[in-house]
């Protein structure tokens, strides 16, 4: 029996600009995103049947072809003729419905974890190519770190190390649907659209302040009005000392950044208690070596 373990990290939003409307009902984003060290974990063991197996910390999470690490692990088997089973363990600490990512990274550390336990000679693009056809965050998940995505995110291309920072996520207690978000989407009521080559001018002259100063994500005018608590928590954040805050994706979840671990502690406790948040948690940028 072989085994592999990974790490599937979560992303978030730094910018998020809505385009236009597609001829078949997506729409075309621009938007720089950026990995971060709040994880799930995979474990990936080889069986000798033919099955796949599945099982998760949460007892409400699927664990067949309705879960994409499942549907990951289906296509590997197929595409390179693998005939060992797999029995996959999903630990999930990234919030579900959350804007960050999680599902789809989970998808691409599945992807990579097989490839890697079969010594499979797939290089990360022809990964990608695979991922997009499972979901359109899945490419940038196998590339990770920060990267301005294209086209409905599969179109990327891979930028400057983000600066260092402390970030702190907070997802209040309500899930948002990113199809109904995109559904009510009117591009006539946004008045700021993101500015990301100056984002990404910020980025290479590692200026937080200034990249925070200029975040923008074109989806809080959906989700936002919908639900008044992510503005709130956006400003609790700024508040307790946060340099800049954002939602994330099509939200509902805040992040912040932070200047040190004891200015996000003190936001952390008083937004927990504010907002009777249970799913708030202190990470760290994600900078891949690539």
């Amino acid at each position: 029996m072989k085994q592999i373990k990974l790490n599937a990290r979560a992303k978030i939003n730094i910018t998020l600009d809505v385009l236009r409307k597609r001829e078949d009902g997506y729409h075309d984003l621009s938007m720089i995103m950026q990995t971060i060290n709040l994880c799930d974990n995979i474990t990936i063991n080889t069986t000798e049947n033919n099955n796949i197996e599945m099982t998760a910390n949460y007892s409400w999470l699927p664990c067949d072809e309705r879960n994409l690490v499942y549907k990951a692990a289906a296509l590997m088997k197929e595409k390179y003729n693998i005939k060992e089973g797999l029995k996959i363990h999903l630990t999930k600490n990234i919030p579900v419905a959350a804007g960050m990512a999680g599902g789809s990274s989970d998808c691409a550390a599945t992807l990579i974890g097989i490839r890697n336990l079969f010594k499979i000679k797939a290089d990360d693009n022809e990964l990608m190519a695979l991922g997009k056809t499972l979901g359109a965050d899945v490419p940038y998940c196998i590339l990770r770190g920060t990267a301005l995505a294209e086209g409905i995110g599969e179109k990327l291309t891979q930028l400057p190390p983000f600066p260092n920072s402390i970030v702190l996520i907070a997802k209040p207690p309500i899930n948002v649907s990113t199809a109904a978000v995109f559904g009510n989407f009117d591009l006539n009521n946004v008045k700021k659209h993101p500015d990301n080559k100056k984002i990404i001018e910020l980025i290479k002259n590692k200026d937080l302040k200034g990249i925070c100063d200029n975040m923008c994500n074109v989806l809080e005018t959906v989700t936002v009005k919908n639900y008044p608590i992510i503005a709130d928590i956006k400003k609790a954040m700024l508040e307790y000392d946060a340099i800049g805050s954002l939602m994330s994706g099509s939200g509902p979840t805040v992040f912040g950044f932070y200047e040190n671990y004891d200015k996000a502690l003190v936001a952390l406790k008083n937004i927990r208690s504010k907002f009777r948040i249970k799913e708030i948690y202190i990470t760290t940028i994600f900078n891949t070596s690539k």
